[in-house]
């Protein structure tokens, strides 16, 4: 029987994910990673050490545990050479338990180019978008006109796929951001500009995926074939995904979301297992809320509270370094993201960042135009338009980081949880107190016995 969960982030990113698979990979044979890029950042921390991951998934620092990058995830080779480069520098050797789909998109100078190109010409509209070609590389993947890792196990078809994708990348960024007005862009960013607008070199980009490719041909494996045969010989499998289920192309709070399927759905078609493979799904959720780069939060914080729970929780983007805007929990939104990702069980965490606070503050519904409303708005325009509707809990003076025992946690800090979880209609799973891997209370005997 197959045992296959999906860890995925249940807000708008941020969560927490990295510590969880990190910690669930002890039980499991494989984790995959089923989506997005180097636009990613999972943060471990064991025995006080951290280490930032990007694209390889977070179970690559258990020696039994092999890692896969799945067909649905946008591939930087500069990003994967970076990266297996400070793991070997730190002791571990990733290469000999990382297999990579040849059905993953690349990521090339084009999409970086491309993707910086258009938060600059938007500007004030900007999206907050990490610049890294993501979107753009999911563009051409949709497009069909997509370099593909297959592509770079033979020259031949490498230079045949990438001089065309060259030639007519040029053309389209001359006509399209050329005559691009900057009378109200700083300096800095004509500066940027006038760099990001030189045409590319198709031979300097040939030469450097040919260098990049030397690196990924041992690691081009059939992911779905390998994932199947361990779920069909009664191994356990974690599914990774990265960013949030509020950021799904789909599902969130569109435009102001990522380029791709965030939701539990995309771990099937992420990775080429089927949905009835998959035996449960694990929702990360923080004790409160956050938000990186522009969109609506209706419950965001410009007070002191925000600024304690930034300044605690340390948000910043382990990508990009930005600060994270901070706010209450919002349950309306979280009871949405349970339902469109069909999740077994939430793990709550960063619950130690509000030890300290007098009162707490839940978000239990939505007015637009001082009438209350049901259902979730299916846009950003809409979303902005929110007001929360909060219910107040008194908070707790107690310690709660590093706990690991439910029964050890003040009694507020219970009743907190049993409000969310009453509201939600969903079990938490698991408790998270810290950052170190040992800082986790579980509570839902399902979990690990879907492991």
């Amino acid at each position: 029987m197959s045992k296959t969960t999906v860890v995925i982030g249940a807000q708008w990113g941020d969560e927490g994910k990295g510590k969880i698979v990190d910690m669930l990979s002890e039980q499991v044979a494989a984790v995959a990673r089923f989506q997005g890029g180097h636009n990613a950042g999972h943060t471990l921390v064991i025995d006080g050490e951290k280490t930032v991951l990007h694209l390889i998934p977070s179970g690559i620092l258990h020696d039994d545990v092999q890692c896969y990058i799945g067909n649905g995830v946008v591939l930087s080779p500069q990003a994967l050479k970076t990266e297996l480069e400070k793991l070997e520098a730190s002791g571990v050797n990733p290469t000999q338990r990382l297999g990579i789909s040849p059905a993953a998109t690349v990521i090339l100078p084009t999409h970086i180019q491309l993707d910086q190109l258009r938060e600059i010409a938007r500007g004030a509209n900007a999206i907050g978008t990490t610049g890294r070609g993501i979107g753009p590389a999911y563009e051409s993947k949709v497009t069909r006109s997509a370099l593909r890792v297959g592509d770079l196990l033979n020259q031949q078809s490498l230079e045949k796929v990438l001089e065309p994708i060259i030639s007519q990348h040029n053309t389209m960024i001359s006509a399209l951001f050329a005559d691009l007005d900057l009378s109200e862009v700083s300096d800095d960013m004509q500066a940027k500009y006038a760099e990001l607008i030189k045409p590319l070199n198709y031979s300097t980009v040939l030469t450097e995926l040919l260098e990049q490719a030397e690196i990924i041909k041992p690691l081009v494996v059939d992911v779905t074939e390998q994932l199947h045969q361990l779920r069909k010989s009664g191994q356990a499998i974690l599914l990774e995904g990265a960013q949030g289920a509020l950021l799904d192309i789909d599902h969130g709070t569109y435009p102001f979301v990522t380029s791709s399927n965030t939701t539990s759905g995309g771990a099937a078609t992420g990775t080429g297992l089927g949905p009835r493979h998959i035996d449960y799904v694990l929702g990360i959720a923080k004790a409160y809320a956050t938000r990186v780069g522009a969109g609506a939060f209706p419950t965001e914080l410009f007070d002191d509270t925000g600024a304690q729970l930034a300044k605690v929780g340390n948000e910043f983007g382990a990508t990009t370094g930005r600060p994270r805007r901070c706010g209450w929990l919002d349950l309306v939104a979280l009871k949405r993201s349970i339902d469109i990702n069909s999740m077994d069980g939430v793990c709550i965490t960063k619950l130690d960042v509000l030890d300290g606070l007098t009162e707490l503050k839940l978000c239990t519904g939505y007015k637009r135009n001082g009438e209350v409303i049901s259902g979730f708005p299916s846009n950003n325009s809409e979303f902005a338009e929110i007001e929360p509707v909060y219910e107040t809990l008194p908070g707790w003076s107690e310690i709660t980081a590093g706990v690991t025992d439910f029964d050890s946690l003040p009694e507020n800090a219970k009743s907190y949880l049993q409000h969310i979880e009453s509201f939600i209609d969903c079990k938490i799973a698991m408790l998270s107190t810290g950052p170190d891997r040992k800082e986790t209370i579980v509570l839902d005997s399902r979990l690990m016995n879907s492991l």
